[in-house]
């Protein structure tokens, strides 16, 4: 049997992706039918798509189980991940965010159509790791989703800075040929009054001008409204002194307002230009969550207020070609974020904390150049070869994160005391080439290699190797390594940035301490593993997946004193210098599961699982992250009539472990150690197609109202015991409705 050139095998690619019905009334020839018994290869990134850490989740999935507001919620329900805070320590416990197999959120990349999401790097990086952000999952409303991926493990790796965990890649709705629009308005009503609310509007409209170009534009405007101040009240960690009578706060609200336009031009028939302008604001409705749970006049007097304003612009110019010799692809994009916040403090107890009334604000600027090539090649077997570059610039200008004195603790060598740069910037640039090569029938080979080089941390080298192999027509095997990496952000490397304690935060003392940027950091890296065997027969699709990432260089605040300030006043006076530093070791291992059964032709019952078997930082033997000891999703999927369908779940969560040490490095004790028991969270909803043109879609979220409260921070400070792994709310039972037209 001859073998197809190259060309041929890219048009038999496109040609694949048309809908089967296209080709139905042609006759079939000898030619056809060789043509048929070919293997056409994807590229590489389609290829490692295909792995066992990607999970998929369609527009349709949203329409029957829509996030109240934040895409995260329907997110969590994917095997490996889970919602955590964005650090163990419990501050900030329920600004949670997607943490994929236990790497934590800021080892979670966020997408747009495939471009990177930056805003959370706007927002100051506290002592322990805590960023007082949401994360950047909400800036798409749901209803606009075509689909969202969900990468992790060794596939990932592809994706460059910030990837270790995994890749979530929101893919919006785009221009079609017909024009079609729709509009959807969701509200959720809590059981419990002192829980806040949703309601939401959005609109999507798409279609052509011409017949080269044609359009997309969707607008958002959504609110959530916080939990009562006094919501925790009764659940709080024991507190004395002049902590009596302060709580630790419930989930605040949220303010959304998006509108994004994107106009899409045919240039010739082989070559697309989209140019793509976005604006969103998110305003916080502020609940009284301060990072030490403590108060003051400013806090109390800020309940209820909008308290942190992020605006983000986003402007995109993307081209497409299907050329001869291949597939091309290449964006630049800019993003802007605007952080304006109320200023707060950065020492010690007061650091999180309301200093005054007026607003600061920092400026993130992101630009990122991207382009890739993809080859169709034969060279003794079949094969895609993908070649790329890009260039990510990151400059942040936050005035006042940087403004921490040097009067009580004496001056820093090298620092000056007092007005110091506000500003500091960071460029990376990229090269990667990967193969998709088919070594021989039912055996794939997908070999990458990436070299990101930064201007402060230098030279990072990425490699990757996914296989796949088919066992027998029913069982596939497939396995990865890749070695992963995340540059130190903007905070950890600018020795401008300076945080202070008396003594209260300082590890293995009890006198005062700096914390300062370090420009010296290695980038932390990962070598991520994951091996899985996949079962399809018949609709019936079963998995099992090991992974492991062993972590290196992961950037903690310091644990060993590097220097000491001089002069000062009284008892606080030469204060030992901590840096941001490397930890040697740390180890993430568990296992995945998915088990798919069609029941009858009309009835669906899907589950995944997660169990993590170690998360532990080797120099301290603490957690990485305050995540579930396991996590079970399953639902029941009936279509009951070509108009009504219903779903069941429940959401099954392990045990929680909190953090083992405290800020002194000192084993925690009493309601510190206190784990979080097992629980489970049900739902139910259907969607009914009331016509053509009109849906609506109701259900029941926490239907047996199973709540927790929040009782404050993991490890207490001075008056306070520590909440063990009780520092996030979950909130009662809910019901929601969601209406949609369309035509």
């Amino acid at each position: 049997m001859h073998r197809l050139p190259p060309l041929s095998l890219l048009a038999l690619s496109m040609c694949s992706l048309l809908p089967a019905s296209s080709f139905a009334a042609e006759p079939e020839t000898p030619a056809r039918l060789e043509l048929q018994t070919q293997t056409v290869l994807g590229t590489a990134q389609e290829e490692i798509k295909q792995a066992p850490g990607v999970s998929i989740i369609t527009a349709q999935d949203i329409k029957k189980r829509p996030p109240a507001n934040d895409l995260s919620d329907i997110i969590r329900t994917m095997p490996g991940v889970n919602l955590t805070g964005n650090s163990s320590s419990g501050q900030r416990g329920n600004n949670r965010q997607i943490d994929i197999r236990g790497m934590g959120p800021e080892n979670t990349l966020i997408l747009v159509d495939g471009k990177p999401v930056g805003s959370r790097n706007s927002v100051r990086y506290g002592w322990r790791g805590e960023r007082d952000s949401r994360g950047d999952s909400n800036w798409v409303p749901a209803d606009q989703v075509e689909r969202i991926e969900v990468i992790r493990g060794p596939a990932a790796a592809r994706y460059g800075n910030g990837a270790a965990g995994g890749v979530v890649n929101i893919i919006t709705k785009q221009p079609g040929t017909e024009t079609h629009g729709s509009a959807t308005i969701y509200h959720n009503f809590a059981q419990h009054s002192a829980e806040g609310e949703t309601q939401r509007m959005n609109f999507g409209l798409n279609g052509p001008l011409t017949d080269t170009l044609s359009y997309r534009v969707y607008g958002n405007v959504a609110k959530t409204n916080a939990d009562d101040a006094d919501i925790n009240s009764g659940h709080e960690s024991k507190r004395t002194g002049n902590q009596v009578g302060t709580l630790p706060a419930g989930r605040e609200g949220v303010r959304n307002k998006d509108v994004n336009g994107l106009l899409s031009w045919q240039m010739t028939p082989e070559q697309t230009l989209d140019l793509e302008a976005g604006f969103s604001r998110q305003g916080n409705i502020y609940t009284g969550d301060t990072q030490n749970t403590n108060s003051n006049a400013n806090v109390k007097k800020l309940l209820g207020h909008e308290t942190n304003v992020m605006y983000r612009e986003t402007y995109a110019v993307t081209h497409r070609g299907d050329w001869d010799l291949g597939t091309s692809l290449a964006y630049l994009q800019y993003e802007k974020t605007r952080n304006s916040r109320i200023s707060e403090g950065l020492a010690g107890g007061t650091e999180g904390i309301f200093s005054s009334s007026n607003f600061n604000t920092s400026v993130l600027r992101d630009l990122t150049a991207h382009g890739e090539l993809s080859l169709p090649l034969h060279a003794g077997v079949d094969q895609v070869l993908t070649v790329g570059t890009e260039w990510v610039e990151q400059q942040l200008d936050d005035p006042s994160s940087n403004v921490q004195t040097t009067t009580a603790g004496g001056s820093v060598p090298g620092l000056a005391g007092s007005n110091r740069s506000s500003s500091s910037s960071a460029r990376i640039f990229s090269v990667f080439i990967e193969d998709n090569i088919e070594l021989r029938p039912g055996t794939r080979l997908t070999p990458g290699l990436r070299m990101d080089h930064h201007d402060i941390v230098g030279d990072n080298w990425s490699p990757s190797l996914n296989l796949s192999q088919v066992l027998t027509d029913t069982l596939t095997l497939k396995a990865g390594i890749a070695r992963s990496y995340k540059a130190p952000n903007l905070y950890q490397l600018n020795p401008n940035y300076l945080l202070y304690s008396n003594g209260q935060g300082c590890y293995g003392q009890t006198t005062s301490c700096y914390l300062q940027g370090n420009a010296e950091l290695d980038a932390e890296t990962s070598v991520n593993k994951e091996l899985g065997i996949e079962y399809l027969n018949e609709g019936v699709v079963a998995g099992l997946t090991y992974f492991r990432n062993d972590y290196k260089n992961k950037i903690e605040s310091g644990l060993t004193p590097v220097g000491n300030a001089s002069g000062g006043t009284g008892t606080t006076a030469n204060a030992s210098i901590f840096q941001w530093e490397n930890v040697p070791k740390a180890l993430v291992e568990g296992l995945e599961g998915t088990l798919a059964l069609p029941l009858t032709e009309q009835l669906n019952w899907t589950n995944n699982f997660t169990y993590m078997l170690q998360s532990k930082n080797k120099q301290t033997g603490d957690v990485l992250s305050v995540a579930p000891k396991y996590t079970l999703n399953s639902m029941l999927d009936w279509q009951a009539s070509d108009a009504l369908s219903l779903q069941m779940s429940v959401a099954w969560y392990g045990k929680q472990t909190p953090k083992k040490y405290d800020y002194h490095g000192d084993r925690v004790t009493g309601s510190g150690n206190n784990q979080l028991s097992p629980y489970a969270i049900a739902g139910v909803s259907g969607t009914y197609a009331l016509s053509k043109n009109l849906s609506l879609t109701a259900g029941v979220d926490n239907l047996f109202d199973k709540r927790l409260w929040r009782e404050g921070n993991a490890q207490g400070v001075a008056n306070i015991e520590g909440a063990g792994a009780a520092t996030y709310n979950q909130s009662g039972r809910t019901l929601y409705t969601s209406l949609t037209a369309s035509f």
